[in-house]
């Protein structure tokens, strides 16, 4: 069974369950898939799966964040819940020091010493971590390991 299936699948289960939450997650996440079909013009991969399920946690995180700034903490909480069920999907998410881990490595192997390398850097860590890691999280890791560099 691929992941879109998966997805229908849990889709139906959470309907005959009457799980309001799920159920809303999962019919917006396979619209965004069929709009990327049709836009692509035949079914996705489901490393292409992957990717939608990437951009959906990426605009839940971000809704977080922005709900939060906004003090609409019942906002935030609804999107922290939809994003717990997005996780279910994807694979496990690197921590914070599995990342710098990794953003060490490529920074030994770009050589870089300073933030005007932090390109060359991400260009070597971003294929690593790609689908496992929040792009923003990678980024700041970088900027701050580049950063501690230059001291």
């Amino acid at each position: 069974m691929n992941l879109s299936e998966k997805l229908l699948e849990d889709l139906q289960k959470a309907m005959k369950a009457n799980d309001e939450r799920r159920r809303s997650t999962l019919r917006l996440v396979r619209a965004a898939i069929m709009n990327a079909e049709v836009t692509k013009g035949n079914s996705l991969s489901d490393e292409e799966v992957q990717e939608v399920l990437n951009r959906e946690a990426k605009k839940r995180r971000e809704a977080i964040e922005e709900y939060t700034k906004a003090s609409r903490p019942d906002r935030a909480q609804q999107e922290q819940e939809e994003l717990a069920i997005l996780l279910e999907y994807l694979p496990k998410q690197l921590s914070r020091e599995e990342i710098e881990k990794l953003a060490r490595e490529a920074i030994a192997t770009a050589g870089a010493t300073d933030a005007k390398q932090m390109g060359a850097v991400m260009g070597k860590l971003m294929p690593l971590v790609k689908g496992k890691a929040d792009g923003k999280l990678v980024n700041q890791v970088v900027q701050e390991l580049l950063g501690a560099n230059k001291k």
